[in-house]
């Protein structure tokens, strides 16, 4: 499955648009995590516990948006937005929205 954020794939032309495919994903932050992020936000630097669960759920969220779009008969998916949002009391959840258009090319 071809995934991009542009509206077009060089040298391969869209045969057929089939519709808006979506994936979202909301994960919650533990307090082991939490305690360990409140440390990396004093003492500075990255913080790779939050990092591993961004990437997971994004992974998470474009792999629902590509199985909506074989479902559809689709091949690719342009045109790719990805949206991050913090919900949930004191931000304790992270959510993870992906759009796109399936196509066939």
């Amino acid at each position: 499955m071809i995934v991009t954020t542009t509206a077009v794939l060089e040298g391969q032309p869209v045969q057929q648009y089939l519709g808006i495919v979506t994936g979202e994903v909301i994960s919650g932050a533990n307090i082991v995590r939490d305690i360990f992020a409140s440390v990396t936000d004093i003492f500075g630097g990255r913080s790779g516990k939050y990092e591993e669960v961004l990437a997971r759920a994004r992974e998470q969220a474009l792999a629902e948006m590509c199985e909506a779009a074989r479902k559809l008969g689709g091949n690719a998916v342009i045109g790719v937005d990805i949206d991050y949002e913090v919900l949930g009391k004191a931000g304790s959840m992270l959510m993870v929205s992906v759009s796109g258009t399936a196509v066939r090319v």
